[in-house]
């Protein structure tokens, strides 16, 4: 028998199986049955003239030539000029990695930080690739609970009680898929200065944080300078300006770690399109002209579900301070998320995430995506409510 890598074993269990509810939606919806689909968190605006038109100007300008490992020259400043802008200190260039979007930034950060006996704290729950992100590396995953009572931000002295001589990164994701968490400032001192205790790096993934529902105040361990020497924070166009396909992301860290993590992005990838960062620069160079409507109307789908579904037969609605999804809390009609959702489905063809997709701590609860029309989520709510009520 042919023998493989270790890597793929540490991955085995990571594919498919999380999103066979929303597999098993596409087949009954290909079949032609009306499908309310609320599993995917994709912006549903088209993507805006300020990023598409500045691509197919650069394609016809003839950018399809190789860049290089770190990124384009115009990208690189539009990024500084945007991140001394938001955190009040200068950035450079070198601290900028250009890569397709927040995941492969992500698995690049990883692989740069952790290895084979070292161990990654992360919030539980959690997007549904961190595990394998963190696996890849031979890193060992210790998930830190996020509990309801405390708007599932991650707390400092969770943190504390699962250190040990192995905990190597701090891994945060704030504005937070899949609840919706925002840390505060005191959430993000805390957090850093129990990483400077431990010598901890902290990763943070930062994708969501043009979405901010109004009245909510978001806080990056970059706002503080005392952090910069250990923090790596990703983010993209994907959310921000409605721009998922066009693969357009970037980390941003000490100069120290860019340049050792260097060699291993030209080894990944050796230059993104340069018709495509031309676009994403500039995007850049100003506010998105799509973020602040979806912000407005996504937080006014949250309030409107949870109107709609809070109190039905015992269920709960987490409200989101931001991104683009509400949780629902289905355990007092004594079902798994799983359950539930697989039910749901079946019988009322709506289509939801159950909460186990995203780590333990979220078992018996539903995410659903508020990236549709006003009539569809009403709708969806109403076949919730009876769904429960059914079996409550």
């Amino acid at each position: 028998m042919m023998k493989f890598a270790s890597v793929t074993d540490r991955l085995a269990d990571l594919g498919g199986a999380k999103w066979a509810v929303h597999a098993r939606a596409r087949a009954l919806k290909a079949q032609g049955q009306p499908i309310i689909e609320l599993t995917i968190g994709e912006p549903d605006v088209p993507t805006p003239p300020e990023v598409t038109q500045p691509a197919i100007d650069s394609l016809l300008r003839g950018r399809t030539g190789y860049s290089n490992g770190r990124g384009e020259t115009t990208l690189l400043a539009a990024l500084a000029a945007r991140y001394g802008a938001r955190r009040g200190r200068p950035f450079g260039t070198d601290q900028f990695l250009c890569l397709p979007g927040t995941q492969t930034a992500l698995y690049l950060a990883m692989m740069a930080l952790a290895e084979t006996g070292d161990e990654v704290l992360v919030g539980d729950p959690m997007y549904a690739t961190y595990e394998g992100i963190i696996r890849a590396t031979g890193a060992s995953v210790v998930p830190v609970p996020l509990r309801p009572e405390f708007g599932f931000r991650m707390q400092a002295q969770d943190v504390r009680a699962r250190l040990t001589s192995r905990s190597r990164v701090l891994f945060l994701n704030s504005p937070h898929n899949p609840t919706g968490a925002v840390l505060g400032a005191q959430d993000v001192a805390a957090l850093g200065r129990l990483a400077a205790e431990h010598d901890l790096w902290i990763l943070s993934d930062e994708v969501y944080e043009d979405l901010v529902f109004p009245g909510v105040s978001f806080a990056s361990p970059l706002d503080l300078p005392e952090l910069a020497d250990r923090t790596i924070a990703t983010a993209s166009i994907s959310k921000s300006h409605a721009a998922p396909g066009l693969r357009s992301g970037w980390l941003v860290g000490p100069a120290a770690f860019t340049a050792q993590a260097l060699p291993l992005a030209e080894t990944m990838l050796f230059g993104n399109q340069p018709f495509i960062a031309d676009a994403t620069a500039q995007a850049l160079s100003g506010p998105s002209t799509v973020a602040g409507d979806m912000m407005a109307r996504f937080s006014a789908c949250a309030a409107d579900l949870a109107e709609r579904l809070d109190g039905v037969a015992g269920l709960r609605v987490n409200r989101p301070e931001a991104g683009m999804f509400a949780l629902v809390d289905i355990r007092p009609t004594g079902m798994t998320g799983e359950a539930f959702a697989i039910g749901l489905l079946e019988a009322e063809k709506v289509a939801v995430m159950p909460g186990e997709s995203f780590g333990e701590g979220l078992a018996g609860w539903l995410r659903i995506s508020l990236t549709r029309p006003d009539a569809e989520l009403a709708e969806a709510a109403t076949r919730i409510a009876r769904f429960a009520r059914e079996r409550g």
